[in-house]
């Protein structure tokens, strides 16, 4: 939940704004300074999960990054989630799992540390900010989402 509060979705703008409401883009350029940035952010939206394994299916994405989800259990037409990604020619996963569904299709497993190990603030689903201390440090070359990115 707390991604959407920074523009973590590929459809939606920082603070939920919608790309398509008047002014909505400028606010958040002026809010981040990406003018100095290159490249700035997205003119309009990217796919939702499902067209995004639908955009995988047709060849029009080549590198998919995976991070804090496990499509291949959470999404509706598992089996077709699943063709996508054996047919998608990069496949990264984050996890602080070590056996997971989705493993066998990665490319590159990138270690992440787990919920007890983080430090920060997370959103639950109600939208609830709370803080957050690890309990226990990231084992070996574990990472934070974060620092990942």
């Amino acid at each position: 939940m707390g991604g959407r509060e920074v523009g973590g979705l590929a459809n939606q703008l920082a603070a939920h704004m919608d790309y398509h409401t008047p002014g909505a883009l400028d606010l958040v350029r002026r809010f981040w300074a990406t003018d100095s940035l290159t490249p700035t952010l997205p003119e309009g939206p990217g796919y939702k999960a499902v067209e995004l394994f639908e955009a995988i299916e047709q060849g029009e994405i080549k590198v998919l990054w995976v991070m804090a989800t496990n499509p291949a259990i959470s999404l509706p037409d598992a089996a077709r989630v699943r063709a996508a990604l054996e047919k998608c020619p990069l496949v990264i996963v984050s996890e602080c799992a070590a056996h997971t569904d989705l493993l066998p299709y990665a490319d590159i497993v990138l270690p992440a540390s787990g919920w007890s190990e983080k430090d920060g603030t997370v959103t639950n689903s109600e939208r609830r900010i709370s803080r957050q201390r690890g309990m226990l440090p990231p084992p070996g070359e574990a990472r934070h989402d974060w620092w990942i990115m």
